[in-house]
């Protein structure tokens, strides 16, 4: 079994570090996910009047400000079905991501494209949120996966390259 692991993973020594450390990211990213899904369904079955106050007074936020007034107002809002569409999306994104996460915790190929892919591919949403709600931890999110896309694209494109070189070399 050892020895399987190792060769695995001294056949791509190349990045195999950050690629760890990006699958890693990916499976954190996950369970925040299904953690952010659970509460949102717990919002369902719960007085989201009370939970907001409860999380009001948690951080020391009086029940009664502007803020949470506001808070509660818009919350109110949202339906049992739209809390339950906004669960499901949320395990949705999770599951994505624990296959990319695993994927690349495994050092699989088909992982790289699969992240180069969905990370590319929600860049563009990413930028639109920037520019109609800019904040700070969108704005290094949206860093953050750039940086992850570019690097994957890279290095997939440089070992598709070494791979194609390898076979014309050694055509078994």
């Amino acid at each position: 079994m050892v020895e399987a692991i190792s060769a695995r993973t001294s056949s791509r020594p190349r990045g195999a570090y950050l690629l760890r450390i990006i699958g890693i990211f990916k499976v954190v990213k996950a369970t925040a996910l299904v953690i952010a899904a659970i509460a949102v369904l717990k919002l369902i079955h719960s007085d989201i009047t009370e939970v907001i106050e409860n999380w009001a007074r948690l951080f020391h936020i009086a029940p009664g400000t502007p803020v949470v007034e506001h808070l509660v107002e818009k919350v109110l809002m949202v339906t049992h079905r739209q809390f339950f569409v906004l669960a499901m999306v949320l395990f949705a994104y999770a599951a994505m991501f624990f296959i990319e996460g695993i994927g690349l915790l495994m050092m699989k190929h088909w992982a790289e494209w699969m992240t180069v892919i969905t990370t590319s591919g929600l860049i563009p949403f990413e930028v639109y949120e920037l520019i109609h709600r800019p904040t700070v931890v969108k704005g290094a999110a949206m860093v953050v996966n750039i940086a992850i896309a570019i690097y994957l694209a890279v290095h997939v494109r440089n070992e598709t390259r070494a791979a194609k070189q390898a076979d014309s070399i050694n055509p078994n």
